[in-house]
């Protein structure tokens, strides 16, 4: 009897833990889906349990009814996940020298103020990129607390984060001198661009108006659609009310030029002064001209972000023209340390060129540099040549652009909706975007693996 009482104890015990990774695995998918925890004991389990005694039986559908996915679970076991792959990050970048800060802020569904953060590092055999931390700012948005000492600080230029008495910069440098920091390069290009001509600056205003008394009228959603279609539900959202991020703006002009026959139609039909305009043959051509313009300069946008972009690439991209990444104009041997020239070379102490040198010559090396990253290669070599390694290390890793938060920005309107407004954010959206997995063999063996909850 005691025998078959411990094999059925066996039993239960081995249950529960599957239930429990079980829990875990379907808690990572709706996070990474970025879903109301709600669908998982509404939707996900009733229809596994219809598959699982369609296909299987009634035993298999009656296990998987065990498994608790209610809504307090759900969100209880994506905090364990999300704290568990800060953990991970933060043990790595202790583990380093230095690390690169990426900072941007934006406004949730509930009015919040939303601080994200990214970093870049270098780990053990690349470079990588994670998100640090999103934290709800109380009241004014400086950042004194945020962290103590950090090598590289790139941010999106608001005037709470680069006043230099009592922003985040002017904290970061009071404890770190040698701090370096960077304007973001998308939105210091788009700032270049707004110092347009006073006239087109009225065009493109005057088009700006007709499109929101467009959108503001109830009876033209047909046309409206039209005006956005093809741009994707995010830009719908972001593209009129966003003034640094107005480049997107290039696919309304170009659609309002497109339309711009039925746009005066409505216009008139609705009693708008702005439809004279469209009757102006020499409006519309500027309006053409500015629609062009437009779409080179968000191409060049678009070019500059993405993930593992470094500085060096954003220099090659925009050739020059921006006076932030001329700092990096000799930056060549880091680029291609085995095309090298003589003032380029001139950049480095005396016995660093002739480590370069040697470098430069050593077909060995060559091959790898042919067949990996410009990252992983400079990780790799530090072991051969670390001093070298090193000075080439200190100019990759900053963010050239806040790309990695805006992303975050636009996964926190999909996690946080009008329907789930006081969801606490910071886990959800750190477990949706991280490329680091939690480690779920260390929380299983930590949590208890208990069904009844």
């Amino acid at each position: 009897k005691t025998n078959k009482q411990t094999r059925n104890m066996v039993k239960a015990t081995s249950a529960s833990a599957k239930a429990h990774k079980a829990m875990y695995a379907v808690c990572l998918l709706l996070a990474k889906a970025k879903k109301p925890f709600s669908l998982a004991e509404e939707l996900i389990i009733p229809a596994a349990a219809v598959l699982a005694e369609t296909m299987v039986g009634k035993t298999a559908a009656d296990k998987i009814k065990t498994v608790p996915l209610s809504i307090d679970t759900v969100s209880c076991r994506i905090d364990k996940m999300g704290t568990d792959i800060v953990e991970q990050l933060v043990d790595k970048l202790r583990a380093g020298e230095s690390f690169s800060l990426q900072l941007d802020e934006s406004v949730d569904v509930s009015g919040q103020a939303q601080l994200v953060a990214y970093v870049r590092y270098v780990d053990t055999s690349d470079i990588c990129e994670h998100i640090l931390f999103c934290k709800t700012l109380q009241g004014r948005t400086t950042g004194q607390d945020i962290f103590n000492i950090v090598s590289y600080v790139c941010t999106d230029a608001a005037a709470s984060m680069t006043g230099r008495i009592k922003g985040l910069i002017a904290h970061i440098s009071q404890k770190n001198p040698d701090i370096q920091w960077t304007h973001c390069v998308i939105h210091r290009e788009a700032l270049a661009s707004k110092k347009i001509s006073p006239e087109l600056n009225s065009i493109l205003n005057d088009a700006v108006k007709a499109i929101n008394f467009i959108k503001s009228q109830p009876l033209n959603a047909r046309l409206f659609l039209r005006l956005y279609y093809g741009m994707g539900s995010e830009h719908t959202e972001l593209l009129l009310h966003t003034e640094v991020r107005w480049l997107l703006r290039s696919k309304v002009l170009n659609r309002l030029f497109e339309l711009r026959n039925e746009v005066c139609c409505f216009l008139s039909d609705n009693v708008s002064p702005l439809a004279t305009l469209f009757k102006d043959n020499n409006w519309i051509a500027k309006l053409a001209y500015l629609a062009d313009i437009f779409t080179k300069l968000n191409e060049l946008n678009l070019s500059l972000q993405g993930r593992d972009i470094t500085i060096l690439k954003l220099y090659d991209r925009v050739g020059g023209s921006l006076s932030i990444l001329h700092l990096y104009c000799q930056l060549d041997w880091v680029r291609n340390p085995f095309t090298l020239s003589q003032s380029n070379r001139g950049t480095l102490p005396v016995h660093l060129r002739e480590e370069l040198l040697d470098l430069s010559t050593d077909r060995g090396l060559q091959t790898t540099f042919e067949n990996c990253s410009l990252t992983e290669f400079w990780v790799c070599l530090r072991r051969e040549h670390p001093e070298l390694g090193k000075r080439a290390l200190e100019h990759l890793p900053p963010f050239g652009s806040t790309y990695l938060c805006e992303t975050s920005f636009l996964a926190m309107t999909q996690i946080k909706t009008k329907q789930r407004n006081r969801l606490c954010l910071e886990n959800s959206l750190i477990t949706a975007v991280a490329s680091l997995p939690p480690r779920m063999s260390k929380i299983l063996r930590e949590g208890q693996a208990h069904v009844s909850h």
